[in-house]
């Protein structure tokens, strides 16, 4: 056990009592049923003692549509995102969010192939905050790949966390699927002219909105990349791409956007079946554009609101979250991808039940298969 999990055991158990009396008023009969077991059993393993503690984890309808999928020939993979840790001394919610995650992660009980981590570990990209989420991350049972975010590299421009995690860009073939992961938040030099130090670079990247940085792009290096990472893989490999910011265009003013998305997305043009997970925009979001497929991350620090203008039509929105609740909206989750290498991709929002987006939904329009609407629509 880390010692950040000793010095928060107490207050997360009692975090976790509360959230489970709290998440009983909305679960349907079969659902209480299964946690209740669950619930039962865990208790008796655990003996209940605290060093045997598990957080729950809630299981509801829209996930068992989710299981299988690895039985049948394909495989799981979990993801965490967002997390933006500033040092535990000024914030450690934070962190004791991301150990939230983490445990998620370890108490399922099919473990998945590998553990993917969507960008913005940090806040303000200090060495220090690099390090508490390294030191947290490597407490996962499964293997890690990690995606650098803008909150990551425009401290020190990437150095501290090359040193943690390597290259920023990587690839490799998994059981039929290529995987690529895109460094897409490069930006143009906007902070030589003005002089800028690192810190104050860092904290206008940092600020999205301030019509000061540059949008972000995979640039021309990263596209050639791309397509020589590409160029031996038949048109029927499946291909699923990580990048931090959505490779298309959804919303400028707030940069969920990708200057050079078109771009990407021509290079993508010839594979049969392609599939993109971003981080970056804290939410359940969901797009077709042509062949590609695209879904978005949870974060375990805050949830956005959605844009006032572009959301994809194929989006659900989530549930408008709680303000008295800090993690409500929040959470982690898993995609699965079939032996076909079509990608159904489960939202495991803490304190509710977990969210499917079905291939189905998503590639075909199949209206059967869309998520369930909110009953208290976002804001």
């Amino acid at each position: 056990m880390s010692r950040y999990r000793r010095e928060n055991l107490e207050t997360q158990v009692e975090r976790e009592r509360t959230e489970f009396f709290a998440a009983l008023n909305n679960l349907d009969r079969r659902s209480f049923l299964k946690v209740a077991a669950a619930s039962c059993a865990a208790a008796t393993a655990a003996g209940a003692t605290f060093g045997s503690f598990q957080p729950l984890r809630f299981v509801g309808a829209q996930e068992d549509a989710a299981a299988g999928t690895a039985s049948n020939g394909g495989f799981k993979v979990a993801y965490i995102s967002d997390s933006h840790l500033y040092v535990k001394e000024k914030n450690d919610r934070f962190a004791n969010a991301l150990m939230r995650a983490v445990d998620d992660v370890n108490a399922m009980e099919e473990q998945p192939d590998f553990v993917f981590y969507g960008g913005d570990l940090a806040q303000l990209g200090r060495p220090e905050e690099l390090q508490l989420g390294y030191d947290i991350l490597k407490e996962l049972k499964a293997p890690l790949k990690i995606m650098v975010g803008e909150h990551d590299w425009y401290y020190d421009m990437g150095e501290k966390w090359k040193s943690l995690f390597g290259e920023p860009q990587w690839s490799f073939d998994h059981k039929g699927v290529r995987f690529v992961c895109l460094m897409s938040v490069l930006e143009e030099d906007f902070w030589t002219e003005r002089k800028m130090t690192p810190a104050e670079r860092m904290s206008t990247v940092a600020g999205l909105d301030n019509r000061v940085q540059r949008p972000f792009q995979v640039g021309e290096a990263s596209r050639k990349w791309l397509e020589e990472t590409l160029a031996d893989c038949p048109n029927d490999k499946p291909i699923v791409v990580f990048s931090h910011s959505p490779l298309y265009q959804l919303y400028k003013d707030w940069n969920f956007w990708t200057e050079d998305a078109e771009e990407v997305q021509a290079i993508l043009s010839r594979f049969d079946k392609v599939t993109v997970i971003h981080g970056h925009t804290h939410q359940l979001l969901t797009n077709q554009i042509d062949n590609i497929s695209f879904h978005g991350l949870l974060s375990t620090a805050w949830p956005w609101p959605y844009a006032p203008q572009g959301t994809p039509e194929l989006t659900v929105p989530m549930n408008r979250s709680d303000p008295f609740n800090a993690m409500d909206g929040c959470g982690d989750g898993e995609f699965r991808v079939s032996a076909e290498g079509l990608v159904d991709k489960v939202y495991n929002i803490w304190n509710r039940k977990p969210i499917l987006v079905p291939a189905a939904y998503v590639r075909d329009g199949d209206e059967s298969q869309m998520p369930p609407r909110p009953n208290l629509p976002n804001y």
